[in-house]
């Protein structure tokens, strides 16, 4: 199965489950997020505005703030991104992607960064919706990183190595059903 196949085998899954079912898988997520972030003791964390498609972690987002979090998210330029700080009002970009108003670039060290994914492979690399997006960001930025959480309402995991070397390799895969652990990964 090449990477494309295995996308859009995983899309099907995840635009196939009805709204009960994601507000449920949501909220587990957003749970296991917190137990992580706390037990990191992360004070500064990277998380993205989802889409639909998403696990919708807008309460972890709630949450954090009111922690005194310093939460960084993605702002669009060209083929990448780059970070700033989390702020309302929010605006919607392209391909329906909400960001704050235009900000400062952040370029400390980041605890903890939550990425989402559509599935990832045997390697622990994550397969996205295509677009390099964060690929690009994390080629630049990945000394930056100290932990890289992938999230998604569902696991999807190809049994075979599907991604590319230079697609971003993730430390944890939170899933509602499991906490999967890279083999690397050290606690």
């Amino acid at each position: 199965m090449d990477k494309s196949t295995f996308r859009n085998h995983c899309m099907d899954e995840l635009k196939q489950m009805n709204r009960l079912r994601t507000y449920r898988r949501d909220k587990v997520v957003v749970q296991r997020l917190k137990d992580v972030i706390q037990q990191k003791q992360a004070k500064t964390v990277m998380l993205y505005l989802p889409l639909s498609i998403e696990v919708n972690i807008y309460n972890l987002i709630t949450h954090l703030r009111k922690e005194g979090v310093t939460l960084l998210v993605p702002f669009m330029e060209g083929k990448s991104f780059r970070l700033v700080k989390y702020r309302l009002p929010l605006s919607v970009k392209n391909f329906g992607v909400k960001e704050p108003n235009i900000s400062n670039t952040f370029y400390k060290q980041i605890d903890i960064a939550i990425v989402p994914v559509i599935g990832i492979d045997e390697t622990f690399r994550r397969v996205g919706f295509g677009k390099g997006y964060y690929d690009r960001f994390f080629a630049r930025h990945k000394k930056k990183i100290d932990t890289v959480v992938f999230v998604g309402r569902k696991a999807c995991i190809a049994s075979t190595v599907v991604t590319d070397d230079y697609d971003v390799e993730g430390d944890l895969y939170i899933t509602p059903k499991k906490i999967y652990r890279n083999k690397i990964f050290k606690r």
